[in-house]
C-alpha cells in the first residue's frame, strides 16, 4: 500500500512540474524553459526536477505526450455523421481552434521548434494516431492518395501558421477553412 501512495505522490509532483512548465512556455515561449527557473516557479530545487525528469528534453517529451493526448481526445469527441464532408469540416474547424487556442502546444506538436528535441516513439505514436483519424475521414470523402493527406495537413497548418503569426486573437485565416475544405474536396474528393 505504501508503494501505491508513493507512486501517486510522485505522479502528482510530476504533473505539478509539467503544469508549471506549460505555464512558463505559454507566457514566454518554448525557448524560455530552463530547469532552474522551472524549479524556482514550481517551488522545488533543480535536483528535484531531475528526480522526476532526466532532462529538459524529457520534460518536453512529457509535454508533447500530454498535448498529443489532448489532440487524440479532441478527435475522439467529434461527432461522426452520415455526411463525410460536414465531418471533415467539423474536424478542420476543431483542429484550427485547438491550435490557435494554445500556441505553445501547437508549436511543440506541429512545428518542432525546440532545437535538439525529438519526441519519443511512445509520445509520437499518439500524434500518429490522431493523424490516422484524419486519414480515415479523408478516405470517407474519397481521398485515398497519401500525397493528398500531405496537402491537407500542409494547407490546414498553413492556415494556423498565418492566423497565429499575422492575426493572433482574430479569425482572418481561420475563417477560410470552409472555403479551403470545399476547394480541397472539389479537387481531390469524390463527386
Amino acid at each position: 500500500m505504501a508503494g501505491n501512495w508513493r507512486e501517486a505522490r510522485r505522479e502528482s509532483a510530476r504533473a505539478a512540474v509539467l503544469a508549471t512548465a506549460w505555464q512558463m512556455v505559454r507566457e514566454d515561449g518554448l525557448a524560455v524553459l530552463s530547469l532552474r527557473e522551472l524549479a524556482r516557479r514550481a517551488g522545488i530545487t533543480t535536483p528535484t526536477v531531475y528526480a522526476y525528469f532526466a532532462s529538459k528534453n524529457a520534460i518536453f517529451d512529457a509535454m508533447f505526450a500530454e498535448a498529443a493526448q489532448s489532440f487524440v481526445d479532441l478527435k475522439a469527441s467529434l461527432p461522426v455523421t452520415d455526411d463525410p464532408r460536414a465531418d471533415l469540416l467539423t474536424e478542420a474547424r476543431a483542429f484550427i481552434e485547438f491550435c490557435v487556442s494554445d500556441v505553445a502546444r501547437y508549436q511543440l506538436l506541429f512545428q518542432h521548434s525546440v532545437p535538439g528535441f525529438t519526441p519519443s516513439p511512445q509520445s509520437y505514436e499518439l500524434a500518429v494516431s490522431a493523424l490516422e483519424v484524419t486519414r480515415e475521414l479523408l478516405a470517407r470523402n474519397g481521398v485515398h492518395d497519401p500525397r493528398y493527406l500531405d496537402i491537407w495537413t500542409a494547407v490546414t497548418t498553413g492556415l494556423v501558421d498565418q492566423q497565429v503569426s499575422n492575426d493572433p486573437g482574430g479569425d482572418r485565416w481561420s475563417r477560410l477553412i470552409d472555403d479551403v475544405t470545399q476547394m480541397f474536396l472539389a479537387q481531390f474528393g469524390k463527386d
